[in-house]
């Protein structure tokens, strides 16, 4: 039974092809659920996401004085004064629901995605090949790049391909 159980398993794990690790570490996550109708009031055929920023937490350790410091009248200390450390989690953001307008897939080819990845190359934020491919290390880099302009997604916006001038801005919009 056991012996089944192990020839099931190593089956399973040799049809995978390729290195576990670079496939799940290069492994393109499926956007297609975060897309949206457009709002009310916007082109139609423009191209919505909703993402979400996670909390972020940060660690905060100070000393709070236990006992004062002791000291003869003429300024010589008796006793130091005492500390004890407190330690707290302190939310720097709260979690938050992100809508916004994205380049449409049809317009996210190889090219246009080779140039976002040698545009956030160039600003020191993406360090992977030049794939043309929306892989983990590329939506990592356009959170960063983003992250800047209060939008801490790794779907290009299209404000964002617009500002890194991937996509052109409309007359009306500038």
């Amino acid at each position: 039974m056991i012996r089944a159980m192990w020839a099931v398993a190593l089956a399973a794990l040799s049809g995978c092809g390729g290195s576990y690790g670079d496939a799940t570490r290069n492994a393109v996550p499926d956007f297609t659920s975060a897309r949206i109708a457009p709002p009310a009031g916007v082109s139609p055929e423009s191209c919505w996401v909703r993402d979400v920023a996670p909390a972020e937490i940060e660690t905060v350790t100070r000393q709070i004085e236990v006992a004062p410091v002791q000291t003869t009248p003429d300024g010589q200390v008796i006793n130091p004064a005492r500390y004890r450390t407190e330690i707290a989690q302190v939310i720097v953001r709260e979690r938050q629901e992100l809508i916004f307008e994205t380049p449409c897939p049809d317009a996210l080819t190889p090219e246009l995605v080779s140039t976002l990845q040698r545009a956030l190359e160039a600003r020191g934020l993406y360090r992977g090949a030049i794939t043309g491919t929306m892989d983990v290390p590329t939506r990592l880099a356009v959170r960063r790049y983003q992250s800047a302009s209060r939008l801490p997604s790794g779907l290009l916006s299209i404000q964002s391909a617009r500002t890194l001038g991937l996509l052109a801005t409309p007359r009306d919009q500038l």
